[in-house]
């Protein structure tokens, strides 16, 4: 196996100083954290092979740069970086998926270079990709990618990580609507999508499903004949890079002033300057520390160049110095201020150095500052406040966990921090600390990794019970060489595609003409195996050599027989009852409808297009309070295809189909379905049957097909000539 990865940059960024070439390492925690994987991947599998794809910085691709064969540059044009990179990327996708609506800019030409650019990294990996590579994308940059792979290599193994937060949908549909459609579209090309917490993770499911109407089970969806995971994989850190490093505090000479430590990238998304007005109010409110405890704020340059960043800057550097000048003595500085980038070394001794760590993002996906923060702290001592707005707060429940838009807070949780009892700080650190190292970056990869496997695995499964072309000539020539056929099918989704409402689904002539030719057979009995009532099929079906069975079982005609019979006595007492609860519900859901039959009543909620999500939501409420109102009622739920149907208990497909197979006198049965409902007929059949569902699903079915357009195919073939 080979692993190729692709981020927007490469580990490392050159950038043209005159005729020179500087080159630097990239800052972040996702080149850092992608390097110590793979470094640790080649040490323990010395099989493993990857190569990195991505930018290398601003410089021109005709000069001659000599880059280590496991990275493959991508040269983006100039004028397509700036609307890339400084523009959709940083001023529509970073400010809209961090909860900063009003900083988003919407603009066509910013839309229209991001697409070029995904498209010049799909050009790229054309030449680069193998059969058998695995590809993992990485983060906003590169949403349209997975995609534009998947079109021109169908069975590719991909993988894709977001490594910010993804918003609810009142946030994401601000997009316009042919943008949002096609991010989604682009994210869902890959085979597994992981996210830091199972909140983003939830609201991109939520986001798929309102746009593009794809339901999920248990995070899986699936797509043709694709099945699609996505799942939570919180990022950790090379725990043991910060815990190894061989540094011992400074001791306070004669002082006992307690320091606490703020480090971030400059970026209005960080709260930088919250925390500077959280320090201020509690030099106020608590004067009696003034002089004892300093806050060492270190602000990593980013993004210099575009507006916002530089009025974060302004506005800091003001507010610093006014309290520095309110507060500050000449042997006291209350804020000592550093505009910076720490190399590692620097890091870990300031790390070390400090007593408190105050990390409050207004929102960020991970955070993992306030990792290394805790991986460092070898002797378990130290306080770590953070946001909880941050996908970190969910894993470190010993930290104080504050709202960082509430300066009060801030101010509370300083107090706390400086007030806790070391033998608290120890306790607390220990267990945040070795979850850390359990789940370090190395964890965090393998994960992924495996969890694409999964993806494959299952994937491998559907395409072993695909229905080929070998089956369907067996399928054939046991038909021609049977003595006596037996075929029953289910009608919706399976001879015909949902429709929104259930009396557009009228059968056409070609369809019905097929039926008809196949049931003319001699010894051949054909079965629509419905849910549909009676009377409705009566009037679909006129041909007398079709048999018909209604409501799922409850009713069946026999073929060239006018009349239809009862399987079993049925009591329906009940039906009053139910449909009230279910009028209720019709009510509450938009677009919901019922459907009453003779023996069963139906709940849809197809046509529920106003608001999907309220439509599951209470597609699940109606499903749990009808369990409970019939506990003690012979009847039976089911939850089909966005319908929730109410029926009698002994009513099902599996006991009508039985109702017509003579052994050992049919030696060919043939039964197709696409439902909950299905799985009855299919169960209850003998294992010589050839069972078959209509789309990819856990299914008692032997075959899997991915339309109803390939059953049609199917029945064609059995057509004699």
């Amino acid at each position: 196996m080979r692993l190729i990865l692709i981020s927007n940059r490469l580990p490392f960024h050159i950038k043209k100083v005159g005729k020179s070439s500087i080159v630097s390492s990239s800052i972040g925690g996702v080149a850092t954290g992608l390097s110590s994987f793979l470094d640790q991947k080649k040490t323990t599998d010395k099989s493993f092979k990857f190569i990195w794809v991505g930018s290398p910085g601003d410089i021109n691709p005709k000069e001659k740069i000599v880059l280590d064969k496991i990275y493959e540059p991508v040269y983006i044009p100039a004028n397509q970086m700036e609307n890339f990179y400084q523009g959709f990327c940083n001023k529509t996708i970073w400010p809209l998926f961090h909860y900063f609506p009003a900083l988003t800019v919407f603009q066509d030409d910013f839309w229209n270079d991001y697409k070029k650019v995904n498209k010049i990294y799909c050009d790229k990996l054309t030449k680069l990709i193998h059969t058998g590579d695995m590809i993992w994308i990485h983060d906003y940059h590169l949403l349209l990618l997975p995609n534009m792979l998947r079109q021109l290599f169908p069975d590719l193994n991909i993988a894709f990580f977001l490594h910010i937060p993804f918003p609810s949908f009142e946030l994401f549909r601000l997009l316009p609507s042919s943008w949002r459609k096609e991010i989604l579209e682009g994210m869902i090309g890959s085979d597994l999508i992981g996210f830091h917490t199972y909140e983003y993770t939830q609201h991109f499911l939520n986001s798929i499903q309102r746009i593009l109407g794809l339901d999920h089970t248990l995070g899986e969806f699936q797509i043709n004949e694709r099945l699609i995971r996505v799942d939570t994989f919180p990022m950790g850190i090379e725990f043991e890079k910060f815990a190894s490093f061989d540094y011992s505090p400074k001791k306070n000479s004669g002082t006992d002033i307690k320091t606490i430590l703020s480090i971030d990238r400059l970026d209005y998304t960080k709260g930088i300057l919250n925390r500077v007005k959280g320090f201020e109010l509690f030099l106020k409110s608590y004067p009696e520390f003034q002089k004892k405890v300093r806050l060492h704020l270190i602000a990593v340059p980013s993004r210099i160049d575009i507006e916002h960043y530089q009025d974060i800057k302004r506005n800091l550097d003001e507010t610093i110095g006014r309290i520095n000048g309110n507060f500050g003595t000449t042997d006291w500085t209350p804020i000592l201020y550093q505009y910076k980038t720490l190399e590692f070394t620097e890091m870990v001794k300031t790390y070390r150095d400090c007593d408190i760590a105050l990390i409050t993002p207004l929102r960020d996906g991970m955070n993992l500052i306030s990792k290394e923060f805790l991986a460092a702290r070898t002797d378990d001592t130290g306080v770590l406040i953070i946001s909880e707005m941050t996908g970190a707060s969910k894993e470190l429940p010993g930290a104080i966990i504050i709202n960082p838009n509430s300066i009060s807070e801030i101010t509370s949780a300083i107090h706390l921090a400086i007030t806790m009892p070391l033998s608290e700080q120890i306790f607390k650190n220990k267990h945040m600390r070795q979850y850390l190292k359990n789940f370090d970056v190395i964890r965090w990869g393998n994960d992924m990794l495996k969890g694409l496997e999964i993806a494959k695995n299952k994937k491998n499964l559907f395409d072993n019970l695909k229905l080929t072309n070998s089956v369907k000539s067996k399928i054939k020539d046991s038909f021609i060489k049977a003595k006596n056929r037996l075929i029953l099918l289910d009608y919706d989704g399976t001879l015909v595609p949902y429709s929104e409402y259930v009396e557009k689904s009228v059968p056409d002539n070609k369809l019905i003409n097929l039926l008809k030719r196949i049931s003319s057979y001699n010894n051949t009995l054909v079965f629509i195996v419905s849910d549909r009532d009676r009377s409705t099929l009566d009037k679909w079906f006129t041909e007398p050599s079709l048999g018909l069975i209604a409501e799922h079982g409850a009713l069946i005609k026999m073929p060239n027989q006018n009349k239809w019979q009862f399987l079993k006595t049925i009591d329906i007492s009940w039906k009053q009852k139910i449909l009230t609860i279910l009028q209720h519900h019709q009510d509450r859901v938009p677009g919901s409808f019922i459907e009453e039959k003779e023996y069963s009543i139906s709940w849809h909620y197809r046509n529920a297009e106003g608001d999907k999500e309220l439509a599951q939501t209470r597609a699940k409420e109606l499903f749990d309070n009808l369990i409970r109102f019939t506990s003690n009622i012979d009847i039976q739920i089911i939850q089909g295809n966005k319908v929730i149907e109410v029926r009698n208990k002994d009513i099902n497909k599996g006991a009508a189909a039985l109702s017509v197979v003579s052994l050992p006198l049919h030696d060919f049965i043939l039964a197709i379905g696409d439902d909950l409902t299905d799985e009855d007929m299919f169960k209850a059949l003998p294992d010589y049957t050839f069972t078959i569902m209509v789309g990819y699903t856990k299914s008692a079915a032997k075959y899997f097909v991915n339309s109803h357009h390939t059953v049609l195919k199917i029945l064609n073939e059995l057509v004699l000539k």
